[in-house]
């Protein structure tokens, strides 16, 4: 037999990097120009890699090498193949076993089953070969068997099985030693797997290989990853492209490695390196540590160059031997990852220094504002000064990241702020990227993939660690300024895990939640509440087939039911999960008015039209104790076509009634694709008639989807805004219509209009002479998407009405919480985030607006009252106000201001007041000016004075 041309046990052990955040792999290293002897020969012994090389070989057949990437761009080899061994001295009857293959996510039994026969010889080798991908590569040796099927070698990767029998194995998770299972190799994301989860990687030009033919049915210990070299029961092909013996390693600085571009000018040569270890993670999936050059950090850069003094190294078995702050050689390889710079040794390719040398610093620095400032300090270890707020928790609960916002705000989306195209839009995105940059956990796990992490409890994330967006992040330890998925990150100095976030968690957030909503003022509040696909009729019910389900297969909520299917929960239980969390927020914002979207139209089921609207009004009563909300039946006539939700009004009939009926827009085709607005006119209890408001709530087409005009136009507004400006236009003129009806020019425009503040269709509405109540009376928003803030929910007042609201609230429950807390992630991970509270009973926050009769204005006059001669710092000065309003006797304070500093302050009375002033310390002319701060029936006013202080 030919001796193969890699040694036994010449493949790297270190795991491959996650596939986490990323789908894109590129190649790793040539392992022959890094391992030039045995394993036997290592000089790091205590890894769990090493203690496998150092291991006896198995006893039983192998899959000793899998190549799963044959004929691809690059590929080494024709066809993909699986190379068994036999390290038994005893020959083995292949006879009546069988190769199977399943997806990565596979739970149904392995298919893929090829049949093999022959003996192989003690020591020897048996080569399968599989289907190719396309036609790069070489001829394999000749097969000893052969198959059509194929072996993923795609980013989520699959499951391979070798069996002693050809009936189709089963069952997921640990399968070592099951029925059937002589060897098993799990890898990437594979469900499957021997002992642990595998996470091994398959590149195009490498093969994923045993080290020594040792089975410790542990796959992510057992692998490693080498050019692919092929073995039959004849022997071994020699390499078809031997690589000449490497250059010796120069002796560089780590600045050297990372050079001042965003590449290394060494990529691709071996090198040897000094430093000290500022961060390990031998855990988690990264698989390395990071050195810094000694001495390195600070104020300043030591080397007074433009070169960051930090390197990933990329060697699980160097992160798990070394400690921080350990001072250590590295010999290795450079190359890039994804954009991150890292040296990569060989098992014995470093060594620990015991000699003096500086401590490393971490860099006291603001967050820097543009990627060749972040190149600099790329790897480094950083105290971040100044302040940091989260701006997005999405991914939080699946891959422990926070987005954070190197500000005091979170980030805001741009055509919140600014019309599209414009400078101020223009400056906003490119404020964004600067102040971006993500808080991650050290680790590449997918909390929400496999059944094993879904086991594993988050970090950051707790029950009562709220993580919400807007809190101020406050840096407790120092962080690694790494990149990584193509975003610069904040890194822990280890794996951040629920187990150690006392000693590692390297920031604290601040709570921000109120319970309630601010003192919007007013004698009726309105409020408007998206309640995310609100269905009464569950996905059981409907008979829908798929599903979301939590971790242990239960159905959660609908997947997908056809278009008009139900969208909520999946059954009963979970409905009463969702419709506690909505009863408890809506009769939080206690309102008198609340218009409601995303509310099932139960017509689509068969059923009255009100019956989910029916249903959730029994239940807000309950949750009161008494019949305080009343809903408005849907309108005699209806479009013959509506969606599957719809928009609805419920109401307090002790403070507000119905005049009149309900009316939707009828027969306009500018809804075709959205839902149509519903208009009712209310007015308080026992008033008269010219107290009448009208309320049309409105759900806009989402952004998600268009064509043609419809289509994204990369401008910042999304897709469909062509719609939605129409909507806008067909709105006003059924507001207006419906109103005048109604005898009232008091009009809201409600709901969610999927529009930012300074898009297109809300200018439609703002040219129509309404007012974006919400906008001029907070500084709240009420959604959150791709880490930054703004509001697709409005409430729009007519001029009348506008004039008599007193106030508006954003009360922030939903958009600004963690989405791990929302009905629909129920027992998704270890921990449980449910409870019936108000927050994230929706991805949209509520707006409550207050308003009431309209304020009477008011006239003010002021003169200097005795004495007439005022001394610089001898002489107060008194003014005289006197404040008017048409019937009304005017109550109240007034201030008088002095270059915008209050310097004196008086309440009326009889609609007078002599306020005293402080000393002025100079002589001359002085303008003061006079404010009436306006009462709860009156409005404010103001006018000015002077007076002469002489010396």
């Amino acid at each position: 037999m030919l001796e193969k041309s890699r040694m036994a046990g010449s493949f790297t052990l270190s795991p491959s990097h996650s596939t986490r955040k990323s789908m894109s792999i590129s190649s790793r290293f040539s392992l022959r120009s890094l391992l030039t002897a045995a394993v036997a020969a290592l000089l790091v012994s205590t890894t769990s890699a090493a203690m496998a090389a150092e291991a006896p070989p198995a006893n039983h057949v192998i899959i000793n090498e899998a190549y799963v990437n044959g004929g691809s761009a690059g590929a080494t080899y024709l066809n993909k193949f699986v190379e068994l061994y036999n390290p038994t001295d005893q020959a083995v009857s292949l006879e009546g076993w069988s190769l199977q293959y399943r997806s990565y996510s596979g739970t149904s039994q392995f298919g893929g089953v090829v049949s093999l026969s022959g003996t192989i010889g003690a020591g020897s080798y048996y080569l399968i070969q599989g289907n190719a991908n396309s036609t790069n590569g070489e001829t394999l040796p000749v097969p000893d068997a052969a198959t059509s099927a194929s072996w993923s070698g795609n980013a989520n990767g699959g499951t391979l099985v070798l069996s002693d029998s050809t009936s189709a194995v089963t069952g997921t998770g640990d399968l070592a030693g099951a029925a059937g299972v002589v060897d098993l190799l799990g890898y990437r994301a594979s469900n499957t797997f021997e002992a642990a989860a595998t996470q091994v990687q398959a590149t195009v030009a490498q093969s994923m290989g045993r080290a020594g033919y040792v089975d410790t049915d542990n796959n992510a210990t057992d692998f490693g990853l080498a050019a692919p070299s092929p073995c039959n029961t004849v022997g071994c092909q020699p390499d078809p492209d031997p690589e000449p013996d490497p250059e010796p390693p120069s002796d560089v600085t780590i600045a050297d490695i990372q050079g001042e571009g965003d590449t290394s000018p060494l990529d691709g040569d071996s090198v040897r390196t000094r430093g000290v270890v500022t961060a390990t993670y031998p855990t988690g999936g990264f698989n390395g540590a990071y050195i810094q050059t000694e001495g390195a950090g600070g104020t300043t850069e030591p080397d007074g160059q433009g070169a960051s003094d930090a390197v990933f190294v990329y060697s699980n078995a160097f992160a798990t031997n070394v400690q921080v702050g350990d001072f250590v050689e590295v010999t290795g390889t450079v190359s890039e990852y994804q954009g991150l710079t890292e040296l990569s040794p060989a098992l014995d390719g470093w060594q620990r220094l015991e000699e003096a040398h500086q401590e490393v610093k971490a860099a006291t620095v603001a967050y820097p504002g543009s990627d060749a400032e972040r190149e600099a300090l790329e790897g480094m270890l950083i105290a971040p000064q100044g302040s940091y707020t989260i701006t997005n928790n999405y991914s939080t609960n699946q891959y422990a990241e926070i987005g954070l916002a190197a500000d005091t705000l979170p980030l805001m989306q741009p055509t919140n702020v600014a019309r599209p195209g414009t400078t101020k839009f223009q400056d906003q995105v490119a404020y964004n990227a600067a102040r971006s940059v993500t808080l991650d956990d050290g680790a590449s796990i997918n909390f929400l993939g496999n059944a094993a992490n879904k086991a594993i409890p988050m970090p950051w994330l707790t029950p009562a660690n709220e993580v919400r967006v807007g809190a101020s992040a406050t840096f407790t330890e120092d962080v690694v300024l790494d990149f990584r998925n193509n975003a610069w990150k904040f890194q822990p100095t280890t794996q951040l895990t629920a187990a150690n976030s006392e000693d590692v968690q390297p920031a604290s957030f601040t709570s921000t939640r109120s319970n309630a909503p601010e003192d919007v003022g007013g004698d009726i509040k309105l409020a408007t509440f998206n309640v995310l696909n609100y269905f009464t009729t569950t996905g059981v019910e409907a008979g829908c087939s798929s599903f979301y389900d939590d971790r242990e297969g239960n159905p959660i909520t609908v997947n997908q039911c056809g278009d008009q299917g139900p969208r909520g929960a999946a059954n009963g239980e979970n409905l009463e999960r969702q419709q506690a969390k909505i009863v408890t927020a809506i009769n939080a914002v206690d309102a008198d008015v609340v218009s409601l979207e995303e509310i099932e139209n139960s017509a689509a089921f068969d059923k009255d039209r009100d019956t989910a609207l029916s249903t959730l009004v029994d239940a807000l009563n309950s949750g009161i104790g008494s019949e305080v909300w009343h809903f408005v039946p849907s309108p005699a006539t209806v479009p013959a076509a509506e969606d599957v939700i719809r928009t609805a009004f419920i109401y307090k009939a002790a403070a507000v009634e119905t005049v009149g009926a309900s009316q939707i827009l009828v027969g306009s085709a500018a809804f075709d694709n959205a839902r149509q607005p519903l208009a009712q006119a209310f007015k308080p209890v026992g008033t008269a008639g010219d107290e009448t408001f009208v309320v049309a709530v409105n759900h806009f087409k989402s952004k998600g989807s268009g064509s043609g005009d419809d289509a994204d136009q990369g401008d910042g507004q999304g897709a469909s805004n062509a719609s939605r400006v129409g909507q806008a236009h067909a709105l006003v003129e059924f507001a207006d219509s419906f109103a005048s009806d109604a005898g009232t020019e008091k009009v809201f425009l409600t709901g969610d209009f999927n529009s930012y503040t300074k898009e297109d269709p809300l200018v439609v509405l703002e040219g129509a002479g309404y007012a974006n109540v919400a906008q001029t009376k907070t500084d709240k928003e009420t959604y959150q998407f791709d880490g930054m803030i703004g509001s697709l929910d409005h409430v729009f007042a007519s001029p009348a009405a506008y004039e008599a609201v007193k106030g508006a609230d954003i009360w922030n429950i939903n958009a600004y919480e963690s989405i791990a807390r929302e009905y629909s992630r129920f027992n998704y991970n270890a921990t449980n985030f449910y409870d019936e509270s108000a927050f994230r009973s929706s991805d949209h926050d509520p707006i409550v607006v207050g308003f009431g009769e309209v304020k009477a204005d008011a006239q003010i006059t002021a003169s200097q009252a005795p004495p007439t001669t005022v001394k610089a710092d001898k002489t107060k000065a008194r003014i005289r106000a006197e404040v008017t309003s048409s019937g009304l006797t005017p109550s109240g304070n007034v201030t008088v201001y002095y270059e915008g500093r209050a310097i004196g302050e008086g309440s009326l009375k009889n609609g007078s007041a002599t306020i005293k002033l402080d000393r002025f310390t100079t002589a001359g002319l002085k303008e003061l000016s006079v404010i009436y701060e306006g009462a709860d029936d009156i409005h404010s006013a103001m006018t000015s004075v002077n007076i002469q202080v002489v010396p």
